[in-house]
């Protein structure tokens, strides 16, 4: 495949290029990570042997302890390169759309969005993913509304698929002048970043365009000029929305992806008929249809309702520490289709 990259008239057929590229890179991020752990491995041993043969007890005892941490990172990789077989999806190579919303609470909810926001940006850091913002509403006293996300790196869409559903924060308030204990909830759409060559059909007269002007800070141009969009495609009800950048025209660009993947989504959902699976069970932002939820009083835990996977570390998995609950969800559905077939 590279030799083909390699062709001076590759970029002739510009459609077939791009699929070639995205084809190469998904090999490529199956096959590096094995290279690695060969990689690790050899050096491992050989680690090991030093420690071994040391006749020095105080530099064999070194050797030691360096290979025991050596053969920590290789565990992690491995765990890495496990989780990568779990993503064998039609689009978990591609990037991911993310939406929150908040739910019942009030301010409440739009505080535990803007703390969501804050986790998947440290989950997304951690696996060197990009994340970029393209629309948020502020809460009215605090937090967010909602905020759309695009998160791009390879099999970003593969891991942020577990977490879609609801998601409930139990707490005592900050807002609450009597400091009574709170449950708030907030909601997790993901769909993948589809390719050009997948067909969703978007008419004209099925769309519906408003403009905006962005909000926040920003500067004067981005304040006082209607560049932010608002996408409704009438048949389906799906509003997307984008004021990530000055120009009206790239906003409306990237709302039009957005909107495509969003489309697939739904279309792949009613031939499933499946449609409650953006919110778990249920469709509500509520009480009852949560997929995981964060206690910090009366005691500390992070549960997940689905796999029953947990941990007392509630404060690592709001940093980001989210691969414990991603890799059992994985293997969860892979029984569930395994036992299916």
């Amino acid at each position: 495949m590279e030799r083909q990259a390699a062709d001076p008239e590759f970029w002739n057929n510009p459609a077939r290029a791009r699929a070639l590229i995205n084809e190469t890179n998904a090999l490529r991020g199956v096959l590096q990570p094995l290279k690695e752990a060969a990689r690790r491995l050899d050096d491992l041993e050989v680690l090991f042997e030093l420690a071994a043969e040391e006749p020095d007890p105080a530099q064999g005892a070194a050797a030691a302890a360096e290979a025991e941490r050596e053969l920590t990172a290789l565990e992690a990789l491995r765990a890495t390169i496990e989780v990568r077989t779990l993503l064998n999806g039609r689009f978990d190579a591609n990037n991911a759309y993310l939406t929150l919303h908040a739910g019942a609470g009030g301010t409440e909810s739009c505080d535990w969005t803007e703390m969501l926001f804050r986790m998947y940006h440290r989950f997304a850091e951690r696996q060197g993913f990009e994340l970029s913002v393209l629309d948020c509403q502020p809460g009215e006293e605090a937090g967010m509304k909602s905020v759309s996300l695009l998160v791009s790196g390879p099999y970003a869409y593969g891991y942020l698929k577990a977490e879609r559903g609801v998601h409930r924060l139990v707490r005592i308030s900050p807002f609450d002048a009597n400091k009574r204990r709170h449950t708030s909830f907030a909601s997790l759409d993901v769909v993948a970043e589809v390719d050009d060559d997948i067909e969703v059909e978007i008419r004209d007269e099925d769309l519906r365009v408003d403009t905006y002007r962005s909000g926040g800070a920003g500067g004067q141009h981005v304040n006082k000029t209607d560049s932010a969009i608002r996408l409704t495609h009438l048949p389906t009800g799906i509003v997307v929305q984008c004021q990530a950048e000055r120009s009206q025209h790239k906003n409306r660009d990237k709302a039009m992806h957005m909107l495509r993947a969003r489309i697939y989504e739904y279309e792949q959902d009613l031939k499933r008929k499946d449609l409650e699976r953006f919110y778990g069970a249920k469709g509500e932002i509520a009480w009852g249809s949560q997929i995981r939820s964060y206690v910090l009083q009366p005691y500390t835990m992070a549960k997940d309702h689905r796999t029953d996977t947990e941990t007392g570390n509630v404060q690592a998995v709001l940093d980001g520490d989210l691969e414990r609950f991603i890799q059992a969800y994985l293997k969860h559905q892979r029984r569930d289709a395994e036992q299916a077939s």
